[in-house]
């Protein structure tokens, strides 16, 4: 009887056992503590995330389009009065400008991360990391930076497949045109010239995101030497003298207006794009935000500046 009685007491202690590993092993549910997670934002700030993350606010409009894009629509508790793509995201609670959140309304969404940007870093990031928000600031300024960013969305919010299948699929689309215009002669490349405004006339110059689309399209931006988004005059567009012309529109109340300046300027009208019809307008926000739509402005691009190649 006693030795009976000591094999089901050990029987009981090894079930316990096996139970509390097998609890340990098991998953958490979605959004529950997990590892603490620390991670470098695209602003090189240090970041400790303690949990999946379950509510976010994005601060500019390339933010909501990659969480829309990697699967995260039912995360989204506020996105900026721009943020208009995809067209669902028009119905999500307003935080405020782009330039200029609400910080109350942010922290009436009770967030617990905060996507914002370098607009950000000296006035909303220190306000809301005051009140003990975590704040994540992505910033790319190339196409690598545009994947590195997407990838660390994917990392802190548990989308690393979602993440990881969207990369795939941008990688292919830039390779598919960069095959056809890596082995372009100089003279091939066509001096192209973007538009982002006309008065005064603006341009996207060196070491923006609209010169490495450029680039990549065959083309060669003819503000390459300025810097960021410059003014230039319309002396220096007429001595570059653009073979192509391109022009940013939809932006605010804009429309078409920059498309309609280098249609219509009277002392344009020997450049060479003038002359031969190249003149285009494209949707300057998947140009100028830097999120998964680039590839659609690098493909339109492409076709603007070699339609011989891109039929």
């Amino acid at each position: 009887m006693k030795h009976r009685l000591s094999f089901v007491l050990a029987l009981s202690l090894v079930s316990i056992l096996m139970l509390s590993l097998l609890a340990g092993c098991a998953p958490s549910p979605q959004g529950s503590s997990s590892p603490q997670l620390t991670i470098t934002d695209q602003l090189g700030r240090t970041v400790k995330l303690d949990k999946i993350p379950q509510r976010i606010v994005s601060l500019a409009p390339s933010n909501t389009e990659i969480l829309f894009a990697i699967g995260l629509v039912d995360r989204i508790v506020g996105v900026t009065d721009y943020c208009d793509y995809p067209p669902e995201a028009k119905q999500k609670p307003k935080i405020g400008g782009f330039s200029t959140p609400n910080i109350e309304s942010v922290i009436a969404a009770s967030p617990d991360l905060i996507l914002a940007t370098s607009i950000h870093e000296k006035t909303a990031i220190p306000q809301l990391e005051e009140r003990g928000l975590t704040v994540v600031a992505l910033a790319p300024k190339t196409f690598d930076e545009v994947m590195a960013a997407i990838m660390l969305v994917g990392n802190i919010t548990g989308k690393e497949k979602e993440a990881t299948a969207l990369l795939s699929d941008m990688k292919q689309r830039i390779k598919a045109v960069t095959d056809k215009t890596s082995g372009l002669s100089e003279q091939q490349k066509l001096r192209t010239l973007y538009l982002v405004w006309h008065d005064p006339p603006m341009v996207a110059a060196g070491k923006t995101l609209q010169d490495e689309v450029i680039a990549k399209a065959g083309g060669k931006n003819i503000a390459y030497e300025l810097s960021d988004y410059a003014k230039i005059s319309l002396e220096a567009i007429i001595q570059a003298d653009p073979e192509v012309m391109i022009a940013g529109v939809g932006h605010g109340s804009g429309t078409s207006q920059t498309l309609e300046f280098l249609k219509n300027e009277d002392r344009l009208k020997a450049v060479s794009a003038r002359r031969n019809g190249r003149i285009y307008g494209v949707d300057g926000n998947i140009v100028s935000r830097p999120g998964p739509r680039i590839i659609d402005g690098l493909e339109e691009f492409a076709r603007f500046i070699h339609p011989e190649l891109f039929k």
